[in-house]
């Protein structure tokens, strides 16, 4: 699974042949989520309370970007790495 960007320990990949809504994987330690691309919620999986908070901002400053990538994931193209949380 290629992994987008990696932050604070949380690691941010997107599977090409995923099910919809769109939405990537956040794993923290033994904790993942799926997080939805559109309203940036956990639509599966948990994360503790602050990297919840670290993956949403993340999240909303590359939100066109993941939406672009999940489209791309869904024609089977190479995805590229989007910028880490600094």
């Amino acid at each position: 699974m290629p992994e987008l960007s990696r932050f604070y320990g949380i690691i941010i990949r997107m599977y090409p042949t995923d099910h919809p809504p769109p939405h990537f994987h956040a794993e923290y330690g033994e904790y993942e989520a799926l997080i939805d691309i559109q309203d940036c919620e956990i639509i599966a999986g948990s994360l503790p309370s602050r990297a919840f908070k670290l993956v949403k901002e993340w999240t909303l400053l590359h939100q066109t970007e993941l939406e672009e990538l999940w489209q791309t994931a869904r024609q089977s193209q190479p995805l590229r790495k989007l910028k880490p949380l600094e």
